[in-house]
């Protein structure tokens, strides 16, 4: 349960870094995944760096349940990203799903073990 509570840690600020960074540079490829620079990707913007900061956080100092409300969070708003862009074939939707699957098996083994 911690091995897999750490990795999905790991895992948001592995992939959350360079997401992160390529929406503060606008770089070429955020625009062509999340389209132009404009107040909803800027929003959005702020809400990965929150669950970067506080996956960040969680992997010096876990508290299970803190940890299980954010990957929650996560799981929601991921799985309920195909609904919301209308497609599975976006690869920010499909790589949504697949980190909600991971997140979700976590979830699962936090459960277990409370």
């Amino acid at each position: 349960m911690k091995t897999m509570l750490m990795l999905s840690l790991v895992l948001n600020v592995i992939v959350l870094t360079p997401i992160c960074l390529g929406l503060v540079a606008d770089a070429g490829w955020i625009a062509e995944a999340y389209g132009p620079r404009a107040p909803a990707r800027d929003i959005l913007l702020s809400v990965y760096l929150a669950m970067f900061l506080a996956s960040a956080a969680f992997l010096f100092r876990p508290v299970p349940s803190m940890v299980a409300a954010l990957l929650l969070v996560q799981i929601v708003y991921k799985v309920t990203t195909p609904f919301t862009v209308g497609t599975v074939m976006n690869p920010v939707v499909a790589s949504n799903l697949a980190i909600a699957a991971f997140h979700a098996v976590t979830l699962v083994l936090l459960w277990r073990a409370r």
